[in-house]
C-alpha cells in the first residue's frame, strides 16, 4: 500500500486513540490504582478488541458485526459490570501503598475487561466500520497491506495506551501520604465507574 495511504491511516487512527473515551478512562484509572503493570493487561485487551474490529472491516464483515449486535451488547454489559467491581475495590481500599491495587489482581480478567470495553465502544465501532473504509481502499487489500495496517494498529495503540498508563502511574508515585493515597484510590474508583457508565450508556 502506498506511503500516503498508510500515513493517512496512521494519523486518523492515532487521533481516534488519543481522543479520551471509555478505554482511556479505564486505563488511566487502572494505572492510578495499580501502577503501569496493573494497567498494561487492559491496554492489551483494548488492542485485541481493536484488532477484531479491524479484521471485520478489512474482510467486509461489517454486516456480521451488525448481525451479532446483541452479542456485543451482552459483552458490553459484562465488561461494565467488571469495571464497576474494580471501581468498588479501589474506592474501599485502605490508604496505603500496598492497597493501591485490588488484592489477587487477575491479569486475565483485566485483559478481558479491556477487550469487552472495546467491543462495546461506539467510537471503535464507528472508526473501523464507517471511517476506515473511507481512508483505506479495502478493495485493494492484499496480505502485505493487511500486515502493514495491522502493524500500525498494534504500534500506535501500544504507544498511546502505554503512554496514558505511564503518565497516570507516574502521577500515582507522586502521592506518598496515606491521605493522598486514599484520595487517589477514590479518584481511580470514580474514573473506573465513569468508564463503566460510558460503556453502558453510549450508543
Amino acid at each position: 500500500m502506498d506511503l500516503f495511504t498508510l500515513l493517512t491511516f496512521t494519523i486518523a487512527y492515532a487521533i481516534a486513540v488519543l481522543v479520551p473515551g471509555p478505554g482511556v478512562a479505564a486505563v488511566v484509572a487502572r494505572a492510578l490504582g495499580g501502577g503501569f503493570k496493573g494497567a498494561f493487561p487492559m491496554v492489551l485487551g483494548i488492542l485485541a478488541g481493536d484488532l477484531v474490529y479491524f479484521v471485520f472491516a478489512v474482510f467486509g464483515l461489517a454486516a456480521v458485526a451488525t448481525y451479532f449486535g446483541p452479542v456485543f451488547t451482552i459483552v458490553r454489559w459484562a465488561g461494565a459490570a467488571y469495571l464497576l467491581y474494580i471501581a468498588y475495590r479501589f474506592w474501599t481500599a485502605r490508604p496505603g501503598a500496598e492497597q493501591m491495587k485490588p488484592k489477587n489482581e487477575d491479569r486475565l480478567k483485566t485483559f478481558l475487561a479491556g477487550f469487552s470495553l472495546t467491543m462495546g465502544n461506539p467510537k471503535t465501532i464507528v472508526f473501523y466500520l464507517a471511517i476506515l473504509p473511507t481512508v483505506i481502499p479495502l478493495d485493494q487489500m492484499n496480505p502485505v497491506a493487511f500486515a502493514e495496517l495491522t502493524f500500525i494498529v498494534v504500534i500506535v495503540l501500544l504507544i498511546i495506551g502505554c503512554g496514558y498508563a505511564w503518565l497516570a502511574s507516574a502521577a500515582r508515585e507522586m502521592f506518598q501520604s496515606p491521605k493522598a493515597l486514599g484520595r487517589l484510590n477514590k479518584t481511580a474508583g470514580a474514573m473506573m465507574a465513569t468508564a463503566a457508565g460510558f460503556v453502558v450508556w453510549q450508543h
